[in-house]
């Protein structure tokens, strides 16, 4: 079969590699769609803080089930699927305490182990959950959305709050679009000016700021925005220390802060910032089995149009092209599929 593999930084291969065997308990799966997640493309780019060399990339796919043991969750050759790609220890304390999603051992497909970006793939069943006969190429996206559903769902947003998503790459604008569904008032932040126009007209969202670089500048917008009162919660969907800076600075007192992006690089701040303005600040790692269950059912229901964050398709012999071209073009770009 043929493999996606990222040998080292920018170098990305398609290369041959023998067919997985399944073993009991789990389900040989035939990927259809996989989405380049922003942690592929740091592995891509040598930036991501839980990656290494060579690596195959790879956890947001849609499937179809090739071989499955009798199981009594319904899963059956010829069903098509998503599935939880973080890998749990279950044996640590926070698995002990039902938060497997920050296991202190989690190793997600495609960054801490090689992952699914292969045209066969194997997954203990209880992963797998129905897409409900939801296209394969949207199926393939429900995994980033939530991840974006997840950090919103930690703020306990409620109808009529004032919400900044910093970030208009794929997370930022699904976390827009989870907060929308909320009731909340959304704006959309980044540096990139044509992803805030997008992601402001694609998904009718309160409206849009653009950082030239002059954070002091941004914040006078912030306060502008929001009558100089501050926003209710900020979201950093980036990954960079001025961008959490920003979510500090343009919160309002007793505001929410989350955490979503993932970055290697260290910030230098005035905390007591957190204590003057007595904030909430939540960390927010990957996702649960319901926040999947949850969003597969409410994209199915309509009410989020999906596919409208894709703006990239390409077929897996042309993967080194994909990851090359979104490095190059990542302000034009939101998700990028790979067609298997």
């Amino acid at each position: 079969m043929k493999t996606i593999i990222v040998n080292k930084p920018k170098e990305v291969k398609v290369i041959d590699t023998e067919k997985p065997i399944r073993k009991p308990g789990e389900a040989l799966l035939k990927i259809l769609y996989g989405g380049i997640c922003g942690s592929d493309l740091g592995t891509y780019r040598g930036t991501f803080a839980y990656s290494d060399y060579p690596r195959i990339p790879g956890h947001e796919f849609s499937a179809e089930i090739i071989e499955i043991d009798e199981n009594d969750l319904g899963f059956k050759p010829g069903m098509v699927v998503t599935a939880n790609p973080y890998i749990n220890c279950e044996k640590c304390y926070s698995c002990q305490r039902g938060l497997v999603n920050c296991c202190e051992h989690n190793e997600t497909l495609g960054c801490q182990r090689d992952g699914a970006f292969s045209e066969y793939f194997t997954l203990p069943i209880e992963r797998l959950y129905d897409g409900k006969g939801l296209p394969a190429k949207v199926l393939a996206v429900i995994e980033p959305f939530c991840i974006s559903y997840h950090g919103v769902s930690r703020a306990n947003i409620q109808p009529g709050d004032k919400v900044l998503v910093i970030g208009a790459g794929t997370i930022g604008t699904l976390a827009s679009v989870a907060a929308k569904a909320k009731g909340a008032e959304v704006y959309i932040a980044d540096i990139a000016e044509k992803k805030v126009n997008y992601a402001v007209n694609t998904f009718n969202l309160a409206g849009g700021l653009v950082n030239d670089g002059d954070n002091e500048t941004f914040i006078e917008k912030c306060m502008e925005t929001t009558n100089h009162n501050g926003f209710d919660v900020t979201i950093e969907a980036v990954g960079s220390p001025s961008t959490f800076q920003n979510c500090i600075d343009a919160v309002a007192f007793g505001g929410k802060v989350v955490l979503i992006g993932v970055g290697k690089k260290n910030l230098d701040f005035n905390f007591t910032l957190i204590q003057k303005k007595e904030l909430n600040i939540f960390g927010s790692r990957n996702a649960l089995k319901k926040d999947f269950l949850e969003l597969i059912d409410l994209v199915k229901s309509g009410s989020v149009d999906l596919e409208k964050i894709i703006t990239n398709t390409y077929d897996l012999d042309d993967a080194p092209k994909a990851f090359a071209d979104f490095d190059q073009n990542a302000a034009n770009m939101l998700k990028v599929v790979i067609k298997f």
